[in-house]
């Protein structure tokens, strides 16, 4: 910059130090943590570190007026009767106004003048990557409770399909419609962040997290409420959409607070809660199924969702630093009339026509775009949907084969539960590695027991095949998925914390984007499997699935090697490589 731009600068930040209260943009900060002693960093768009999304340009960013305009306004007839303070009226005939415009847009290219961009000081207490660790942990348990709940508690895959027996006698509903409603939930799962996911980036976490546990918590009320079939299959839906924010937010949420030195710990206390909890879940339905019935399967999950609303608006407070500093900014302005100083990320969210396109593409661009969002999301879908149908097979396989009854088949998930319990072991290692060679490698050091994964995921599926016998003992079967279980976790924290690593402050649009391709598997998969199973038999209708896996085990290991290469490329993931390099 040049000599007084550097003065102004300076000017600027005395200004800010006096003017900008310790207050500002935090909700109710604790007391002693100096949170307003240090005062914000001012930039030009030069040396800015916060990234937004690469497909917003100069010449598409709000001016000063639309920058406090309100959404609402923006859509009514009279948009620009609100300004500014210090805004004067602009007589100039419209082809003077549009010149002035471009020669505003030319000069904000050669120099950036115009936009002071405010960020947080390295240190800086209100950034939640600085918050100390006992305040992250409360967030970080109170997010997977969350996502806990989502996994077992409200009635996913395998906790419903334990009363199904009861559902079916009560409902008169049929198999297949059953099946629906196992298929529904994930629909609901994978739609809706596309959505919700970038809402999250754009207006922040906290209120999406209230919002959705609310709804969560009464869909199951619903549910437990239900008069026919039909009801059943409507709010397994609306409860997988309230509870996709359990999936996809929490990875998120991580990255927000978490660097990505400290990110794998939390990352797979993430994983252990989405992952374990449908092996917990069927444990204690399948007995409740036997003496109580599907109903009081639901007000269980009722009470556990009143809960968990109580947590989030107990614990959990905003984690996204773009939307604090959004707030910090619009009180710069509010209290200075400056009208120079913005967030950056309102560079994409003050236009309301802006604001849609990214809320609405993002997820889908990254997932369309981005080889490895992409690569990782047709892995774990693929295994994602082969999880839902041995949710689906394990009742009939244990049933027929051994003569389970509704409690003793609910046993067996623990297989489930051990193999999540072995992969959280497993990251104690992953962590060890990624210490070592995180240098080197950079995010691709997330990906070494991946690579084990890969292998284990079809031996699992194999040994759960060729097991499917009578004269084979039980135990046997519930080897298979203990080992798959074990694969499947690894595969889905390394899917998280990688893309966590690449794509950052994208991290919940990445991770939106696979959550819809996984979700939609799930959908899909149990809709066929029984007729599946039926024709094929369960060994080798499982042998197919295993085959299949054996073809997508060179995905980590192509990640692994070429990783770095195929980033380099991404207008996404280099400006996260960029902002670590510094």
């Amino acid at each position: 910059m040049s000599g007084p731009r550097v003065d102004q600068e300076k000017g600027v930040q005395e200004e800010v130090r006096v003017q900008v209260s310790s207050d500002a943009g935090e909700e109710k900060a604790p007391a002693g943590e100096g949170e307003g002693e240090r005062p914000l960093a001012i930039h030009g768009l030069e040396d800015v570190e916060e990234p937004i999304d690469p497909r917003i340009s100069l010449d598409s960013r709000a001016d000063t007026v639309e920058l406090d305009e309100g959404y609402a306004h923006q859509l009514g007839p009279h948009r620009h009767h609100h300004h500014p303070p210090g805004y004067e009226p602009d007589e100039k005939p419209a082809s003077e106004k549009t010149k002035a415009a471009d020669d505003d847009v030319d000069e904000l290219e050669k120099g950036e003048h115009e936009v002071l961009y405010v960020e947080f000081d390295h240190g800086d207490r209100r950034d939640p990557i600085n918050w100390p660790k006992p305040r992250k942990w409360i967030i970080t348990v109170t997010a997977c409770y969350f996502t806990a709940l989502s996994g077992m508690k409200s009635s996913t895959a395998s906790t419903f399909s334990m009363g199904f027996p009861s559902m079916e006698r009560d409902l008169h509903s049929t198999p297949f419609q059953a099946a629906l409603g196992l298929s529904m939930y994930s629909l609901g799962f994978g739609v809706v962040p596309l959505a919700t996911a970038s809402l999250s980036e754009e207006f922040g976490r906290q209120p999406l997290y209230v919002v959705c546990a609310i709804g969560f918590m009464l869909m199951n009320v619903m549910l437990a409420a239900a008069r026919n079939v039909q009801t059943v299959i409507v709010g397994r839906f609306l409860s997988g959409a309230f509870g996709s924010t359990g999936a996809t937010m929490v990875g998120g949420t991580v990255a927000d607070i978490w660097a990505p030195a400290e990110r794998g710990v939390p990352m797979s206390m993430y994983a252990f809660s989405a992952i374990a909890s449908t092996g917990v879940g069927p444990v204690i339905a399948g007995w409740i199924e036997m003496r109580l019935g599907w109903r009081w399967i639901q007000w269980l999950h009722v009470i556990f969702g009143g809960l968990c609303v109580a947590l989030i608006l107990l614990f959990l407070r905003e984690t996204r630093s773009a939307v604090l500093l959004t707030r910090l900014a619009k009180k710069m302005r509010k209290e200075t009339g400056d009208t120079r100083y913005r967030a950056r990320a309102e560079d994409e969210r003050a236009r309301l026509r802006t604001l849609i396109y990214i809320s609405c593409t993002r997820p889908l661009y990254l997932l369309i775009t981005e080889p490895v969002v992409l690569s990782f999301s047709v892995w774990i879908s693929f295994a994602w949907g082969i999880m839902y149908t041995m949710f689906e097979s394990i009742a009939p396989i244990f049933k027929t084969l051994h003569h389970f009854n509704q409690g003793e088949i609910g046993l067996t998930f623990l297989g489930m539960f051990i193999g999540s319990l072995l992969g959280l072991c497993t990251n104690f290692y992953q962590e060890r590695l990624y210490k070592r060679y995180v240098k080197q490698r950079g995010p691709e050091a997330r990906l070494y027991t991946a690579c084990g994964a890969a292998v284990m995921f079809p031996a699992g599926m194999f040994i759960y095949a060729w097991c499917s016998l009578p004269h084979v003992p039980w135990i046997a079967l519930v080897i298979g998925v203990t080992v798959f279980m074990w694969a499947t976790f690894i595969m889905y924290l390394a899917v998280f914390t990688y893309l966590a690593d690449c794509y950052g402050p994208f991290a919940s649009s990445a991770l939106a984007g696979q959550s819809l391709l996984r979700n939609l598997m799930g959908t899909a998969f149990p809709l066929f499997t029984t007729a599946m199973y039926a024709r094929l038999t369960y060994k080798w209708a499982s042998t197919v699935f295993a085959l299949i896996a054996v073809v997508m085990i060179p995905i980590p290991y192509v990640l692994m090697f070429y990783g770095p290469k195929i980033r380099a490329k991404s207008r996404f993931a280099s400006q996260i490589v960029h902002v670590h390099k510094d």
